[in-house]
């Protein structure tokens, strides 16, 4: 039997003494788990002065080429973590969900982070805010890392997945984290974690790991520390409640367990597809980890005349269920991850029948392929019906974290709304329907006691990844009783681990600061900044051309030549009488084209190639007469980390003969970087 140990200040610890840990199959004992004796303390002070130093000097862009680089390390050791799975009751195909959804996370992650982030160590939020009359003084939010540590309390369910999917995130950000796993299945998070510290792909530091209790870390924390939990919604309200906590504004994000409902619409009737999608999704929520997920259907909400429809489909889907060893052929459903958990299953199964039905399976027996049920953590799908669910307390309150699934009958939309909100929030919602107008009225009504919600019907069924499955780039999360937090989210989940400032200041100022020309910031005309490869060109690098004169033929040849032709350009008496014209005026896009061939340098040179417009407005017409001239100002650069070129953001600004601003708008261009040095 393997002792587990903690990785802490540089170092791997085995605790003193320990629970055991058992194999959810076999019975038999699989590792000792304890933490006593970890200074929790030095963990945390490791964390801000070691790892936290380290990250915050890469930009995101070399932290999401780590994420990567970590993906693929751990991805070619998986037939390891595999192994370990199995212990955990896991079949293969949970397995993959976890450990395979782990690196999935991972590599969406690396991705995001060289799309949506800057390659900086800090994030400008939105757009700079005018504060004075002569635009002397300006205001400009922006995000930076905090300085203290990521605390990861994790749950059982997914040893690997849970870990991964907020560290990507932490790391990301730039922010080094503790993992403390829950200890049932310590002994596989421990495994791949081991192979992240071994793999020396993000400095010392980045991350540690806590086999065992917490013991008094959560004394140790400041304001600049994060908690994130994920597991039972009364431990983690005592944990929220820490004096600590509350005394220095931790931010705690909570992922708790929650009721989630499934919601089939009238119209799917038996023999339509969203009927059969649907009591296979019930099914699969059901069997998938054993039912063990907080995204898991607890709440099957039917059309009252369809429940025995629904009822008899769902109990012979069932009846093909193999409980066992998912080693054996044949076995479709493992074990839960322990028999403590198990007990618990049958302890909530009880309470449900006080206010529901049994109408599939036995809580008490079972047969399970290939292995001991007494010894092993088995239980067979139980499937339940409560009649009456807007008279039971039970059915809304009482989760069995296990293959456990209560239907219940609704009789109109506005019942069903209000049956899904007995819940008090829930982390997803999903609807079945190819009636598009009861699967708006239903989400619009529904979506505040929910996170996510899915609706499922024949067309995109086929690539839908499915109730239970939270995505990187979606929050995981919900409202009330699943804890009132946000997990991943793309970039959302990033800046969780943000301090978002508001500077004020002068233009030019908040320009040196941010490494973004701010207009009112100096410029510099001389050599065109088209000329200019990405290491020469400067921030405020500027271009003033024009004018060039709007003629009526030019209008006219744009439109013939385009094929717009709208009145507005054309038709003088039509175009008089709109609000806005009060006459003919040059399309928009031809003042964009006047712009480029007045900014425009032709030769080849560093500019690669034009990408796209940001932030466009027109903001005067222009009108046959006019004389339009453009200011083009080098607003801010990003390089790309893998190549050699980046991208260059131009301030553009077009206006008429009276200075005012007739168009405004970002252009993006790819520049060549430097030549490398010898």
């Amino acid at each position: 039997m393997k002792t587990l140990e903690s990785y802490a200040a540089g170092g791997w610890k085995a605790g003193e003494g320990g629970d055991t840990q058992l194999n959810a199959i076999t019975g038999e004992a699989v590792a000792k788990v304890s933490s006593k004796g970890v200074d929790f303390r030095a963990m945390l002070e490791h964390g801000r002065k070691v790892g936290g130093p380290a990250l915050r000097k890469l930009t995101f862009h070399e932290r999401a080429m780590r994420l990567k680089a970590l993906g693929t390390y751990l991805s070619e050791r998986k037939n390891a973590y595999y192994a370990l799975s199995s212990a955990t009751g896991a079949s293969k195909v949970d397995s993959m969900i976890d450990v395979d959804g782990g690196f999935g996370t991972l590599f969406a992650y690396a991705g995001k982070g060289r799309r949506e982030l800057p390659n900086a160590t800090f994030v400008i939020d939105g757009a700079t805010e005018v504060m004075s009359k002569t635009g002397s003084f300006v205001g400009q939010h922006i995000l930076t890392p905090l300085k203290g540590v990521a605390v990861h309390i994790n749950a059982f369910n997914f040893p690997v997945w849970g870990m991964l999917e907020k560290l990507a995130v932490n790391l990301l950000a730039g922010v080094p984290a503790i993992v403390k796993p829950a200890s049932q299945t310590a002994y596989l998070t421990e495994a791949v974690f081991r192979d992240m510290v071994e793999s020396k792909i993000f400095p010392e530091g980045s991350f540690q790991l806590i086999c065992g209790s917490v013991g008094d870390l959560f004394e140790h924390l400041t304001g600049q520390d994060v908690v994130t939990f994920t597991g039972s919604a009364s431990t983690g309200q005592k944990l929220r409640s820490h004096p600590a906590i509350v005394r220095n504004s931790v931010r705690f994000t909570m992922e708790a367990d929650s009721l989630n409902c499934s919601i089939l619409g009238p119209d799917a009737v038996a023999g339509t597809p969203e009927f059969d999608l649907y009591v296979k999704e019930v099914v699969r929520e059901m069997t998938t980890k054993c039912g063990q997920k907080c995204t898991a259907i607890r709440r099957a909400f039917v059309p009252r005349a369809q429940v025995p429809a629904v009822l008899d489909a769902l109990k012979a889907r069932l009846a093909k269920v193999v409980v066992g060893d998912p080693a054996q052929e044949g076995v479709t459903m493992g074990a839960l991850a322990s028999t403590g958990q198990r007990d618990e299953v049958r302890k909530a199964v009880t309470q449900l029948r006080g206010d529901a039905e049994l109408v599939f399976g036995n809580p008490d027996d079972v047969k399970a392929v290939g292995a001991d049920a007494v010894k092993g953590a088995f239980l067979s799908p139980i499937l339940l019906h409560c009649a009456q669910p807007s008279e039971s307390r039970v059915v809304h309150e009482v989760e069995a974290f296990g293959p456990v699934s209560t239907v219940m009958p609704y009789d109109s939309i506005e019942d069903v709304i209000h049956l899904a909100a007995r819940g008090e929030g829930s982390l997803v919602g999903s609807i079945f329907t190819y009636d598009n107008a009861f699967a708006r009225e239903l989400v619009l009504g529904a979506a505040s006691h929910h996170g996510r919600l899915l609706i499922v019907n024949r067309d995109c069924a086929k690539e839908s990844t499915g109730h239970g499955s939270p995505m990187p780039v979606l929050i995981h999360g919900g409202p009330g009783r699943a804890g009132g937090g946000e997990e991943m989210g793309g970039v959302r989940g990033v800046y969780h681990y943000l301090q978002r400032t508001a500077l004020q200041g002068s233009p030019e100022t908040l320009t040196a600061i941010t490494g973004q020309w701010i207009p009112g910031a100096t410029r510099r005309e001389g050599v065109h900044p088209f000329r200019k490869n990405l290491d020469e060109l400067q921030l405020g690098d500027t271009i003033k051309a024009g004018p060039r004169t709007v003629t009526l033929e030019d209008i006219e040849h744009f439109a013939h030549f385009t094929g717009d032709t709208f009145y507005a350009h054309m038709d003088e008496e039509a175009a008089a009488k709109n609000p806005f014209f009060g006459g003919r005026v040059a399309h928009g896009y031809y003042i964009l084209s006047i712009a480029a061939g007045l900014f425009v340098q032709p030769d080849p040179g560093p500019v690669l190639a034009n990408y796209g417009l940001d932030n466009l407005r027109f903001v005067t017409p222009a009108k046959a007469g006019d004389q339009l001239s453009v200011t083009l100002t080098a607003k801010g650069k990003n390089p790309r980390i893998t190549e050699n070129y980046g991208e260059v953001r131009w301030d553009t600004v077009v206006t008429n003969q009276d200075g005012k601003v007739v168009a405004t708008y970002d252009v993006l261009t790819m520049v060549e970087k430097g030549p490398k040095a010898a």
